[in-house]
């Protein structure tokens, strides 16, 4: 298996072949992240490994439309994993190295705080961009 670049851009197949669909196992369980979740820091290894990006690197300022389907907004749980749409097009792409089950992390800095968040991946919810 090639190794893991986490700097690698990922569109919607090559995610949904990075992660499982795994409810979690022993090593990842006490995630709980259905929605975003506010998580006290990033999470790393140990814990989670880098696999990749949602995030254009040669977009130095991503926008910040939201894309939402079936009454759902920001926080909820079913709220479309829209590669495209904010703070997708800002998260980076984690999974547990035991069950390969998805995160995704995003940081929002506000002027006096940072926000780390944390969003378990179901791959049933992945969308991908707009026309594509």
């Amino acid at each position: 298996m090639a190794a893991l670049d986490p700097r690698q851009r990922l569109d919607a197949a090559a995610l949904h072949a990075l992660v499982s669909d795994s409810p979690g196992c022993a090593h990842c369980a006490e995630l709980k992240a259905p929605g975003w979740e506010s998580v006290p820091g990033e999470l790393g290894p140990p814990l989670l490994e880098a696999v990749g990006t949602l995030r254009d690197v040669d977009d130095v300022e991503p926008g910040y439309e939201e894309r939402h389907e079936d009454g759902t907004g920001f926080w909820h749980p079913r709220a479309p994993i829209a590669l495209d749409g904010f703070p997708y097009n800002r998260a980076s792409v984690w999974r547990c190295p035991q069950c390969r089950r998805g995160f995704l992390q995003y940081t929002e800095a506000g002027g006096y705080y940072v926000d780390h968040r944390l969003r378990a991946i179901d791959p049933a919810l992945i969308r991908a961009p707009a026309g594509t």
